[in-house]
């Protein structure tokens, strides 16, 4: 845990505060899809340590690798880690193979949507100094699309509440900005 926090602010919306609800995640879809929580849980703590770097996911699992080597990690457990790190990013596009990796993407993906993920975009834009216009298309380009890109059927049926809220969120929000509600 504590590599990650080094590598990591403690709030915003790629903070630490993301990578816990990650780790809690991947805990519950981990035990009940029956993934190897050796690799699992290491992968979700250390998922954004290259947060702020560009190609993050890549980044963060040369960084993975580092740090698992410096604290005597297993070669075979270290390769499935990084992998799992590297491929768990909406924006690097990358298939994730085995399930600890399709397990990460489920839980990263699912932290971004619903009522957290409608946090998480106020914060990003507020942090990028982003207009309303593209506060608002954030939700069209990446956040409505999400529940498309999970693997696990788990975790499809968590995002259709959340992709739901995502969708009355965003038509009551447009209904206040055009002074209609």
């Amino acid at each position: 845990m504590e590599a990650s926090k080094r590598h990591q602010n403690m709030n915003g919306c790629h903070g630490f505060e993301h990578t816990e609800r990650v780790i809690g995640l991947c805990r519950v879809l981990g035990e009940r899809l029956g993934a190897d929580m050796s690799v699992l849980i290491p992968a979700a703590i250390l998922h954004d340590v290259g947060r702020g770097e560009e190609a993050h996911a890549e980044k963060g699992a040369e960084k993975t690798r580092h740090i698992l080597t410096e604290h005597g990690v297993p070669s075979d457990k270290i390769a499935r880690i990084v992998e799992a790190v590297r491929v768990h990013s909406f924006s690097g596009g990358l298939e994730a193979a085995s399930l600890e990796a399709q397990i990460l993407s489920d839980a990263d993906k699912l932290d971004a949507m619903g009522a957290v993920g409608v946090y998480r975009a106020a914060q990003y834009s507020g942090e990028h100094d982003r207009p309303i216009e593209r506060y608002v298309g954030h939700f069209h380009e990446k956040l409505l699309t999400l529940k498309g890109l999970l693997y696990t059927d788990m975790a499809k049926k968590m995002a259709e509440n959340r992709h739901s809220f995502m969708e009355s969120y965003l038509e009551e929000f447009m209904k206040e900005l055009k002074a209609e509600a």
